[in-house]
């Protein structure tokens, strides 16, 4: 969105487990990210909160319609894709984390870019299980999210269809949903379920660069496309 506004930014990437200590040492209230920090000293985490404020920074190009329905429309959708999208990629990234060494490893070797990212990796598991406790990221859970993704991203493609999200002006509710979408499409055991979706050209014209693929095992039973071809 930063960039979609033309606002000059720094982007700064944390240990994913370390991030909320690392929050509190840089004046945040709170554990989560993204976090922003304005020009004017204002703290603002949360993608939602961070829309609306970049609104009052720099009003075009807008990221909400001016048409009140249309409007309505967007940020419903922006809001689906907070509460209930976004939450299906978080939930496999932790559960994965938690049990994957390889992952924790490239981690931060590849998005940190620490030095041992391996012993990193090792030293983080604890922190990944903690992180994967409090999302609910079980088995049980994890393969939930993977039978009720398919109908997740039939309402991606119904968004697109009604142009709620897809045009050629990406509007708030596009990088919020497209976000997730990209990080599903870079799980090397999920991509599957994402083919011929509208929703990943989506998702790669507005996020071109994006780390992967990440090296993340789901077991074949769970997921329903590797059962089909089975």
């Amino acid at each position: 969105m930063l960039v979609h506004k033309g606002i000059e930014h720094r982007v700064v990437n944390l240990m994913p487990g370390f991030h909320p200590l690392l929050l509190r040492g840089l004046g945040f209230r709170g554990p989560t990210v993204p976090a922003l920090r304005l020009k004017d000293g204002r703290r603002v985490q949360g993608s939602l909160r961070i829309s609306r404020a970049l609104e009052e920074v720099r009003l075009e190009p807008a990221l909400f319609p001016t048409d009140p329905g249309a409007r309505e429309l967007v940020i419903e959708a922006e809001r689906w894709g907070e509460q209930v999208l976004q939450k299906v990629p978080q939930r496999i990234f932790r559960w994965a984390a938690a049990g994957q060494q390889e992952l924790r490893a490239w981690m931060g070797r590849e998005l940190v870019g620490i030095p041992a990212p391996e012993l990193a990796g090792r030293m983080n598991q604890p922190l990944a299980a903690r992180f994967a406790r409090a999302s609910n990221a079980t088995d049980e859970s994890v393969r939930a999210d993977l039978e009720r993704l398919p109908s997740m991203l039939g309402e991606v493609d119904r968004l697109i269809a009604e142009g709620v999200i897809g045009a050629e002006q990406p509007n708030a509710a596009d990088f919020q949903i497209a976000s997730s979408i990209r990080a599903l499409h870079a799980f090397d055991d999920v991509r599957q379920l994402l083919a011929r979706r509208p929703g990943v050209e989506l998702a790669e014209r507005l996020f071109p660069r994006f780390p992967g693929p990440i090296p993340l095992r789901v077991p074949a039973a769970w997921v329903p496309a590797a059962r089909q071809l089975s």
